[in-house]
């Protein structure tokens, strides 16, 4: 299936379609999709499973409509399955207060499972912005990662990126309101 054909981007709005993100190996299983289509034999030799683990966690991803099914080939009598992703990005819903961003999450996780002898760069800095300071960072940001999404080449190894810019919560309300 052509690239071409994909939509630009499904938004996560089921309780069945959260669910299947929110899981860290269903997470990776869609990372190794994100720029080709693979067999499950292909995804559970690149996420490390079994046959049976990454077909199980497959089908859930398609049942939710994530992932599907792009070609299909005979091999010694047997119908072989190429699954690609539903779209090029996925939106998940805002979590709301106090909930869990299963985005931020998995990146981190990726993050502590990446080898600790490869060049990573990891930054936290804590600024005091205007809104419209902080709008226009937001902008340059996601501008940012844009431009070198565009850039993306398959055949190059994967590169994650992750980042959040946010208010955090007034520090009466993140120690829960005690003194």
């Amino acid at each position: 299936m052509p690239d071409d054909d994909l939509p630009e981007t499904f938004h996560v709005t089921t309780d069945e379609q959260l669910r299947a993100v929110s899981n860290l190996t269903r997470h990776r299983i869609m990372a190794v999709l994100r720029f080709a289509p693979a067999t499950i034999t292909q995804i559970a030799d690149r996420v490390g499973l079994a046959k049976g683990s990454s077909s199980y966690h497959v089908r859930l991803l398609e049942r939710a409509g994530l992932v599907k099914v792009v070609r299909t080939r005979k091999v010694r009598g047997v119908t072989e399955r190429y699954y690609a992703m539903a779209a090029r990005s996925i939106v998940l819903p805002d979590p709301g207060e106090g909930g869990p961003d299963m985005l931020m999450r998995h990146a981190v996780a990726d993050l502590e499972a990446s080898p600790a002898d490869a060049e990573r760069h990891v930054r936290m800095a804590h600024l005091r912005l205007t809104d419209a300071q902080f709008t226009e960072l937001g902008a340059r940001l996601d501008a940012l990662a844009d431009e070198f999404q565009a850039l993306s080449d398959p055949s190059l190894p994967d590169v994650s990126l992750a980042f959040a810019l946010f208010r955090p919560a007034p520090r009466d309300q993140a120690q829960g309101g005690a003194e």
